[in-house]
């Protein structure tokens, strides 16, 4: 009896393990099939999520590209405007060069108007009532005069006395008044700068006319201020030269004597050699008009030097007067 029992417990036993064990594995079994079964579904899922997200970035994409068209259209338009605002300064900056170059000619213009003015009012103040009445003896065009000096020449021929005295007492003044002559003629045919001896201040234009250009005058001005030939003091050899080497029928001629002394013998002698030479035509009218300046220095010394000095006044005087011309007596050397 008890070994039956025994035998029949074991193959319960067995059987219930057996049930058990088959009862996981269909378990485990169902897991994967259900498993298996819901993958494919959370797959899909995924994939359409992801699929949104792509179209939803290329999209952005899209629009960040026709942003970027737009800001691109926008700079090249900007540098249009700024090529265009660049030429237009460039222009504004050559106009304003010009403008500022022409107020800087009407400048200089408008000084130069107000020296010579100045001048004209000097050399009116140093006229003498002696000369004033002359040049109402001797009615002339008005239109044609410069402080009573007539300005009509087409050739001018500056005749300076180049002596000690002149030279270092009155060369300062003396450049003025010949920059002045030259601002009363703006432009003459020929000019010619000689000595009271006759000798030339440029001896490769002996005997024939320096032509006037701008850039001459200055060469002039520049040349006699350290000019320095022998002088006599006496103005009848370059005048009498002066003359003789340039008188043509054709050409009116305007001589120009500046001194401070007369040292020659006689003023009746220079007289007559001028008269002989500078003839009067069948109108009365000498072949050239001789102007002078006399410079103080001579009547601020002694005695003795006085009488050289009135003794030039008074045949500068005379010459002018005798020839068509003026003479103007300084005394300043400021003026």
């Amino acid at each position: 009896m008890s070994r039956r029992r025994t035998r029949r417990e074991v193959e319960f036993a067995s059987l219930s393990f057996l049930d058990c064990i088959c009862c996981g594995f269909g378990a485990v079994i169902l897991l994967l099939v259900l498993t298996k079964f819901a993958e494919p579904i959370l797959l899909e899922q995924t994939t359409e999520e992801l699929e949104a997200v792509i179209i939803k970035l290329e999209e952005e994409v899209e629009e960040i590209r026709g942003e970027t068209r737009i800001v691109n259209l926008e700079l090249v338009s900007k540098r249009e405007q700024l090529s265009e605002i660049e030429t237009r300064v460039a222009r504004l900056q050559g106009d304003l060069s010009r403008i500022e170059g022409e107020f800087a000619a009407s400048s200089q213009d408008a000084s130069v108007s107000s020296k010579v003015e100045g001048q004209l009012s000097n050399a009116r103040q140093e006229l003498t009532a002696e000369m004033r009445r002359l040049q109402q003896d001797r009615p002339r065009n008005p239109d044609s005069l410069v402080a009573g000096i007539p300005v009509d020449s087409e050739y001018i021929i500056f005749i300076i006395d180049t002596s000690g005295s002149m030279q270092n007492y009155s060369w300062p003044a003396l450049l003025r008044k010949v920059n002045e002559v030259l601002d009363a003629y703006p432009k003459v045919k020929g000019m010619q700068v000689m000595n009271d001896m006759g000798a030339y201040l440029f001896p490769r234009y002996a005997g024939r006319w320096i032509p006037d250009t701008p850039s001459r005058r200055k060469v002039v001005i520049d040349t006699l201020a350290g000019w320095r030939p022998f002088s006599n003091s006496s103005p009848v050899e370059g005048i009498t030269q002066a003359i003789q080497t340039f008188y043509e029928e054709d050409k009116r001629i305007s001589l120009y004597v500046f001194g401070d002394e007369f040292t020659g013998r006689s003023i009746n002698d220079v007289l007559r050699i001028v008269d002989d030479i500078n003839r009067e035509d069948a109108q009365g009218n000498r072949l050239v008009r001789i102007h002078s300046v006399g410079f103080p220095f001579a009547f601020t010394q002694q005695s003795s030097m006085q009488g050289t000095g009135a003794r030039f006044a008074a045949l500068m005087r005379a010459l002018c007067y005798r020839n068509g011309g003026t003479f103007v007596a300084l005394d300043d050397f400021r003026r």
